[in-house]
């Protein structure tokens, strides 16, 4: 294969070689690429970025069209520009910011697409019919594990119209400053993954009795729809496992296994309908970054974003260190000036959350990160923002609170970066699909809602060809285009949505625990 290396912007100075397994030193650039005539002065790995021009030290270093570092000493035209050769950028302030001046004209609607889904009583909308049973303490997992094997085993097959039996296992509920003023964020993430439109308004919660976190705290009575038969002053049916009614363990789970019955009858008689394609709620993501995460699998993404903006569906996207430094692009983008402030107020707490741990952004590009040529933050931020698209942003989100009815478009969902925070945090808002780009992979899985997983390499679409659902590397191969992939992505999200299509994790049952953002002590 030929030598092949992107360049980003025009006004960079720096590209990415992009052959299978990088290029050896004394590789000359042929006619058509960036650097075209630059002969390699060392081995650079695929991904990893080379001098376009000699630069000074000192002097900025541009990717995307933005400085993202400063060469601490010179570095000549062909040589590899990598971490330990650039002094990162200070982070951006958050004041004198741009404020909803980026308005562009309103794309035309896109109408006509439809997905099968699950219409439930509260108006919202499932892609999935789940019976997700609520634990209010870390302590009862285990017991609970064991009943929802029983239930998978002897009882879901009984039940061919749901999808399966979840457990909302956590490591919360106990040994917590429940009365802190930030305990309300694991304790709103919670009660809000409880009521995610794909477990049908089924709410079935387990306690030990005595947590911090009882159920009435956890679920109050008459804040959310009782859809079985109760009364909604009675709150949800909860199992104590310290009650006098469980002798033992085989009584806890035969309990649980009971009760779980006439939830399953209810989700069984429920069928898919059709339903617009204004109904999805996708949640988006990446993790496992690389270099090529911002060039291939985000920007097509970012384009089907914009599709299921224009199909008025709602689209969040989140992790705050690796949106910080592209505060002013977020903030130009926000549909009002309250929706600019709002993204300020979410950054701003969150560069305190740091400050508080004595970290900072820096702290978030990985080792795995850096093995995949992102040299720092600044590089990584301007790769994951992309797939944000282009529609303006309506609505912010603080941790672990849930969408209103009314707010849809592209919404910024402030999360922490790490991979199963996020995700925990876009459940609780409301997502029923989610899309997660990786270019390093990882077996990345919820088992509450289906996660369309997207390669940004050829490479590790054909190592883990049983993993990813997508491979978006056909972009770098020059195979199709960030519209065709876009558009791709767009029609297998409905497919999944609709259950005609289920994505590698759902086959595999590949999923991982949820993980609660707790900023409060612990005591």
């Amino acid at each position: 294969m030929p030598a092949l290396t992107i360049r980003m912007h025009a006004n960079d100075n720096v590209a990415i070689v992009a052959n299978d397994g990088g290029l050896p030193a004394g590789t000359v650039l042929p006619e058509g690429v960036a650097g075209a005539g630059i002969t390699l002065r060392e081995p650079l790995p695929q991904g990893h970025k080379l001098a376009l021009q000699d630069i000074a030290e000192g002097a900025a270093v541009r990717r995307y069209g933005v400085t993202i570092g400063y060469a601490l000493a010179p570095i000549a035209a062909g040589s590899w520009v990598h971490e330990r050769r650039l002094r990162m950028p200070l982070a951006r302030a958050l004041q004198d910011l741009p404020l909803a001046t980026g308005h562009a004209p309103p794309p035309e609607p896109l109408t006509g697409y439809t997905f099968e889904g699950y219409r439930n009583a509260d108006g919202s909308v499932g892609t999935r019919n789940i019976l997700a049973i609520t634990t209010t303490v870390q302590c009862v997992a285990g017991v609970v594990a064991l009943a929802v094997r029983r239930i998978q085993t002897e009882l879901l097959p009984l039940y061919p119209h749901v999808d399966d039996v979840i457990g909302l296992e956590h490591s919360h509920g106990c040994g917590v400053a429940i009365d802190a003023p930030e305990a309300i964020i694991p304790i709103r993430t919670l009660r809000n993954i409880s009521l995610n439109p794909n477990f049908g308004g089924a709410v079935m919660v387990v306690s030990l009795g005595c947590e911090k976190l009882q159920p009435e705290r956890l679920l109050p009575p008459g804040s959310f729809p009782i859809t079985d038969g109760r009364d909604p002053a009675l709150g949800p049916e909860t199992i104590c496992l310290q009650s006098d009614a469980h002798p033992g363990l085989v009584a806890m789970i035969e309990h649980i296994v009971h009760s779980a019955r006439p939830h399953l009858e209810r989700l069984n008689a429920r069928r898919r309908q059709t339903l617009p394609a204004s109904e999805l709620v996708l949640g988006v993501q990446c993790g496992g970054s690389d270099a090529f995460s911002g060039v291939t699998a985000n920007p097509a993404v970012g384009f089907c974003s914009d599709l299921l903006v224009r199909a008025g569906a709602t689209v969040m996207f989140s992790e705050n260190t690796e949106v910080r430094d592209a505060v002013e692009q977020l903030t130009r983008r926000a549909a009002t000036p309250a929706v600019a402030e709002a993204i300020v107020r979410e950054l701003g707490w969150y560069d305190r959350y740091l400050e508080r741990g004595h970290v900072d952004r820096a702290a978030n590009t990985t080792p795995g990160n850096q093995a995949g040529g992102l040299s720092n933050i600044v590089e990584k931020a301007m790769g994951s923002i992309i797939k944000s698209g282009t529609a303006p942003i309506s609505h912010v989100l603080a941790p672990g609170e849930k969408l209103r009815p009314n707010q849809r478009g592209l919404v910024y969902a402030a999360t922490p970066a790490s991979d199963f925070i996020c995700g925990t945090l876009q459940l609780a808002a409301g997502m029923n699909l989610h899309v997660f780009t990786t270019g390093r992979g990882t077996p990345y899985g919820l088992a509450e809602c289906p996660v369309v997983k997207v390669a940004t390499r050829s490479d590790l679409a054909r190592r883990w060809h049983d993993l990813m659902d997508l491979n978006a590397g056909k972009i770098a191969d020059g195979q199709a285009s960030i519209e065709t992939l876009g558009w791709e992505l767009f029609h297998l999200l409905l497919d999944v949505a609709s259950g005609r299509k289920k994505t590698w994790a759902e086959r595999w049952k590949l999923h991982n625990a949820l993980v609660l953002f707790n900023p409060a002590p612990v005591t």
